[in-house]
């Protein structure tokens, strides 16, 4: 289905009024190049100019999408300056997504280049809230009204991290117990066998949502908002399609980058996003639903909110589960 640049940012406005925002993990993809972005706006001397494309191109995407994740928040402690660069080249109804800092969120530092000598050592640092709030929160206070959620990311724990899901649960409740009240607040883990009762209704408890994810080694999004008490926030609703089950991220960069087209069709994906989209529009903005695509997911998220839209005012086939 062909990409009609105007029609959909006027569905996307229209959602957003309902209280649905949908858009995608990052956006400074060349790849999107004659799609999203056009090249005229960064030529500088007679060429494409890669630094000028990086530095300004949200703008050119705000002016179809209302919200984005930040996944570089993930990587760093964000600044004052640099939250509110970003909040200067959107409107006022956009939203931002981020990733907090996974300084909150690993306990142990994987063997990564990027941590240096703290690679394979523990993190005191983890789920740590003065840090969260003096180094994620404070800055964040200089454009509040524009963050629609802060999601806390935890990937998959090994046996050598915790015997069991119960021990971070309870880790977990502590923190969240410490948080400051009124923030959107959002998380996500890698380890299936952890979506139990107790997971959710700790949540619930502290007014938290799960984050629905599609990912390598989790059960689909659809099965997730099937499990009983998964939607554990009555006002805010969030999902990230980032992967096909049983793909690594590794082999979905070497199946789609740069990411200029779909690659292959996941109709599942594709159908949860729908439902989470009818379900927000029905909630008639009693609740805020926030919806994240990948490039990894299909090769270009673009499309895929393409295909999730279309379906999300399609009538459902009676063959395919609801």
């Amino acid at each position: 289905m062909e990409f009609d640049r105007k029609k959909i940012a006027e569905q996307l406005a229209i959602l957003s009024g309902r209280g649905v925002y949908i858009g995608t993990s990052s956006w400074k993809y060349p790849g999107w190049r004659g799609l999203l972005y056009d090249d005229d706006r960064y030529v500088w001397r007679g060429k494409f100019a890669e630094s000028r494309f990086e530095k300004n191109c949200l703008a050119e995407y705000a002016e179809v999408f209302k919200t984005v994740c930040v996944d570089a928040a993930y990587y760093t402690f964000p600044t004052e300056k640099y939250l509110q660069g970003m909040a200067s080249q959107v409107p006022p109804d956009f939203r931002f997504g981020f990733k907090v800092t996974d300084e909150m969120t690993v306990r142990k530092f994987p063997n990564l280049p990027r941590f240096g000598a703290r690679a394979g050592k523990m993190n005191e640092h983890f789920l740590n809230p003065e840090l969260f709030k003096r180094g994620f929160l404070k800055p964040c206070e200089s454009i509040r009204e524009q963050v629609g959620l802060l999601m806390f990311e935890f990937s998959r724990f090994w046996p050598t991290d915790y015997s069991q899901g119960r021990e971070f649960v309870e880790q977990l409740d502590s923190f969240l117990k410490a948080l400051p009240k009124g923030w959107p607040y959002g998380v996500e883990i890698r380890n299936q066998n952890w979506l139990q009762p107790e997971y959710f209704d700790c949540l619930r408890r502290h007014e938290v949502a799960h984050v629905f994810n599609s990912w390598t080694e989790m059960p689909e999004v659809s099965e997730q908002m099937a499990l009983p008490g998964s939607a554990t926030h009555d006002r805010l609703t969030a999902a990230r399609f980032l992967l096909r089950k049983g793909r690594t991220y590794e082999q979905a960069v070497g199946a789609f980058k740069p990411y200029e087209k779909t690659g292959e069709i996941n109709a599942g994906a594709r159908s949860a996003g729908a439902k989470l989209i009818r379900s927000g529009v029905e909630a008639s903005g009693e609740k805020k639903t926030f919806i994240f695509v990948n490039n990894r997911l299909e090769g270009n998220a673009i499309h895929t909110i393409n295909a999730m839209l279309d379906a999300s005012t399609s009538k459902p086939d009676k063959n395919t589960p609801a």
